[in-house]
């Protein structure tokens, strides 16, 4: 438990900074929320009805009861006289020897493997250039990924796979991706539209835009029908019993919003559309145009608002790169600073966040590298990477660190034989618990998946072929544990001698 209090305490923590005001996008925030509360419900449920479940099945075991049918197990005579399926049924596995097994875990045929030929094949000499070279090209794509991260996430990943929408969104991608979505321009409140100034004001913000404006083409008509309307009740007058008559121009009726006042009307909104021509950065233009329109919004004398659906998702991608960075960063900090107070050997805590960090850099660069955008999907991904590089990891290191052997070479194999079987298979169920990702019709569960892998991947990586290489080339150093072992053998022998030398008698008997 004092294990398990930690590792939930560094779920806590990294998922509650995902929870916090820090983070921008609602759907992290919502998630991680979630999160926390299902760590603490699952913690105290470990604590509580989980535990004594484990109390009582090891009385069960103890007493040689069956687990499945709390029956008494049948002697090893009685059970050779029947069935191989009863005998399989019914066999606890200790009925070949006379006692019981002190690790039966050791006969594992992983931890075999890992035993009798894995460690001596990772450790050896020759091995080690390789792993080496390998580590050097995995951080090479790494930072080259990195290197390449920005908003260029794609609306598509948020639709399913199969909708129409994709196939539109794609069409208009391909072929008008030269310009923007078409941006709704609202004035919200009564303007005097006849006056000059406000006509400037107007062609201002619109510059740069090709506009689809009732006011460009009011004032063209008025212009083209030699009509003067200088004044509220001319301008509004020839637009109703005229301009908006006109089969032409009916399709601007929608737009203009009117309020009578007995028998005066006034234009209490209107709406206009732009399209911007942008380059083939189209999503970065936009949000540029978004940050440039809107502060004029409220400086203006014109009170107006710009919106289209998209908008939503620019908004939600325009700080979308800084946000992972600065969370993972904060977390993999506020992972030393805590484990600094909970651990016996600080140099664990400095290759625990080596090692979280490769593994952290890794699968963001490699997630770039494989055309996963940076969206809520991803996001959340690297935040829980950090917890489990660290659940897989820190076992590994602290043994290691710790462990008393003669060379760095025999701790490593120590520390593989010890937690190696352990990481392999909760790796591999985590990865085997994917696979049903890639059969849903959504680009943002295979998103998920995609993330998902390369974090196991990594992690498996660095936990049974980097960190069991590098280990043996850089500190802890293990010759003072020789030092003080051969100091307790030679105490050891001359207490020997000297028990020797003053009981001559009983030679045999030392």
């Amino acid at each position: 438990m004092v294990t398990y209090t930690m590792t939930s305490s560094l779920y806590l923590i990294t998922f509650g900074m995902g929870a916090s005001p820090f983070t921008n996008i609602e759907a992290v925030k919502v998630f991680c929320q979630n999160m926390c509360v299902s760590i603490l419900l699952n913690y105290f449920y470990i604590f509580s009805f989980f535990g004594s479940c484990l109390v009582f099945a090891g009385q069960l075991e103890q007493n040689r009861y069956h687990s499945i049918f709390c029956c008494k197990i049948p002697s090893a005579e009685y059970l050779d006289r029947k069935p191989v399926w009863f005998q399989t049924v019914m066999s606890d596995g200790h009925q070949q020897t006379s006692h019981h097994e002190t690790n039966p875990y050791q006969h594992h045929f992983i931890q075999h493997f890992l035993r009798e030929h894995y460690n001596e094949w990772i450790t050896n000499i020759y091995v080690k250039p390789f792993v080496v070279i390998l580590y050097l090209i995995y951080s090479s794509f790494s930072f080259m990924g990195c290197l390449q991260i920005s908003d260029r996430a794609n609306i598509i990943n948020l639709l399913a796979s199969d909708s129409p929408s994709v196939s539109y969104a794609t069409v208009q991608q391909k072929y008008f991706s030269n310009y923007s979505p078409v941006i709704g321009f609202y004035v919200y409140e009564p303007l005097q539209y006849w006056n000059s100034t406000v006509q400037e004001d107007l062609r201002r913000l619109c510059s740069g835009f090709t506009a689809m404006s009732w006011v460009e083409q009011y004032y063209q008509f008025l212009k083209v029908s030699n009509i003067s309307a200088n004044n509220k009740s001319d301008f509004i007058s020839v637009l109703q019993s005229s301009f908006l008559k006109k089969p032409e121009f009916q399709h601007f009726r929608n737009d203009i919003i009117f309020s009578k006042a007995g028998d005066e009307s006034n234009i209490i909104a209107s709406r206009l559309y732009l399209v911007a021509r942008t380059s083939r950065d189209k999503q970065k233009e936009v949000i540029e145009v978004l940050e440039k329109l809107r502060p004029l919004s409220l400086s203006k004398s014109i009170r107006f608002i710009v919106f289209n659906p998209s908008f939503v998702f620019m908004d939600h991608y325009g700080l979308s790169v800084t946000v992972p960075v600065l969370i993972a960063g904060f977390g993999v900090l506020l992972v030393l600073i805590l484990t600094f107070f909970l651990v016996i050997h600080p140099l664990g805590n400095f290759w625990l966040i080596l090692s979280v960090t490769s593994i952290e850099l890794g699968v963001l660069g490699l997630m770039t590298l494989w055309n996963v955008d940076m969206d809520c999907i991803s996001i959340l991904c690297l935040i829980y990477t950090l917890n489990f590089a660290i659940d897989h990891c820190a076992p590994l290191l602290y043994t290691f660190v710790l462990a008393t052997e003669h060379t760095r070479t025999q701790c490593i194999k120590i520390s593989l034989q010890e937690h190696g079987t352990a990481i392999l298979q909760n790796i591999t169920s985590f990865l085997i618990g994917l696979v049903p990702l890639l059969f849903v019709p959504s680009n943002l569960t295979f998103t998920l998946f995609k993330c998902l892998l390369l974090t196991g991947g990594c992690t498996l990586l660095h936990c049974f072929v980097i960190l069991p290489v590098f280990l043996t080339f850089f500190p802890p150093s293990k010759k003072h544990h020789k030092k003080k072992k051969r100091a307790k053998r030679k105490e050891r022998e001359e207490i020997e001698c000297i028990e020797i030398q003053e009981n001559p008698d009983h030679v045999t008997t030392v």
